[in-house]
């Protein structure tokens, strides 16, 4: 079943979504961290967005999984990866995975970097290490939920 997601990931600049995708984006933010995970204290919506590179998976026009790439200096001395979420109904499917996958290949020959950083909820940690990132803090707070700020070399 997960076979048909594979490279079907779109990447895309702030300026070149168009009103439907950010639209969809923004609800699918809103449903996996305010209705779910109830982040209400943090600012969902941060002005990084205009300056990173977004990452979606469709599924007739519905954003299912997403994802940002936030160039190095904006938040972290590194590029970061955020706002990670894959919809209830998609999940344990791999799609996360491989999300990250082309995620860090983006990075590596696009931006031609090859250091990323994460703030990983705690509970997601063992998906950040099974594509190669580690823990280099210890857990922390952040809007109430345990997290670990990750690494990876590419």
């Amino acid at each position: 079943y997960k076979e048909e997601y594979i490279m079907n990931f779109a990447i895309k600049t702030f300026n070149e979504l168009t009103i439907d995708e950010l639209y969809e984006i923004v609800k699918s933010r809103f449903e996996v961290f305010v209705c779910e995970q109830k982040i209400v204290e943090d600012q969902e919506f941060d002005d990084k967005d205009k300056v990173s590179y977004h990452i979606m998976l469709k599924e007739n026009d519905k954003v299912v999984a997403y994802c940002r790439i936030v160039p190095k200096e904006i938040g972290y001395d590194y590029t970061s990866i955020g706002r990670v979420l894959v919809l209830s109904s998609y999940r344990r499917k791999g799609i996360a995975q491989e999300m990250i996958k082309v995620a860090l290949d983006f990075i590596k020959n696009n931006l031609n970097e090859n250091i990323v950083v994460l703030s990983g909820q705690l509970y997601a940690k063992g998906l950040y290490e099974s594509v190669g990132f580690n823990v280099i803090s210890d857990v922390y707070d952040e809007v109430n939920i345990p997290h670990v700020k990750m690494k990876i070399e590419l």
